[in-house]
């Protein structure tokens, strides 16, 4: 006796996708938006510190993320951007902007890391500070800011790949703010009262008849 596979149909899918497309939707914007304030923050806090030997001693220094690099501040700004305008576009341009959203979000991993290391914006300081351009930093330390900036990095990277994954299932910006190539309906001027002198002579320049003959 032979067996008959069951084929599901295809609209028995559809649940699923519309689930999957609501949870990924609900998690990206979470994500993006936490990730863009976690990244913004973490630039305004205290990323390095350390000292200059100057003539009266040890001069203490101390350096933000926004003195180290403006890269994650930039980019935290634009992966927001990103976010909004994804479901501004559809097929082709969604790609698009989900891929920059993603990138946003590693560009900014890879300057967190890169600054959690840096010394240069401490070494300027201290060159300011005793007057001699070769001077440098000492004691050097570093914060964990950087890689709070990492985290935010990830969340946004996070939202960019689930916007690639799953932006066709996601819902575009209402069509009344889409312009439509079908004509729209002409406006009825209001029908001219005989007993309004003017508003016989309007209809009359309008090519139309007062009487409503």
């Amino acid at each position: 006796m032979g067996y008959v596979t069951a084929v599901p149909h295809p609209r028995s899918e559809a649940p699923g996708s519309a689930r999957a497309g609501r949870l990924s939707l609900a998690v990206a914007l979470l994500s993006g938006a936490l990730g863009a304030a976690v990244a913004l923050l973490a630039t305004r806090q205290q990323w390095s510190q350390g000292t200059a030997t100057v003539a009266g001693g040890a001069f203490p220094l101390t350096a933000k993320g926004s003195d180290v690099t403006g890269v994650p501040a930039a980019l935290a700004i634009v992966g927001l951007a990103a976010l909004v305008a994804v479901f501004a576009v559809r097929r082709a341009g969604r790609l698009v902007v989900a891929t920059l959203l993603a990138l946003s979000g590693a560009g900014i991993v890879v300057a967190a890391l890169l600054g959690a290391s840096d010394s240069s914006a401490l070494d300027e300081q201290a060159a300011q500070a005793s007057g001699d351009t070769s001077a440098s930093v000492d004691a050097l330390s570093h914060t964990a800011w950087p890689y709070v900036a990492v985290v935010g990095g990830v969340l946004i990277l996070l939202a960019g790949l689930l916007a690639l994954r799953y932006g066709r299932l996601w819902p575009a910006m209402s069509g009344r703010y889409e312009r439509s190539g079908a004509p729209q309906p002409r406006r009825r001027a209001p029908a001219a009262d005989p007993d309004r002198p003017e508003d016989l002579w309007k209809a009359l320049d309008r090519g139309e008849d007062p009487t409503g003959a």
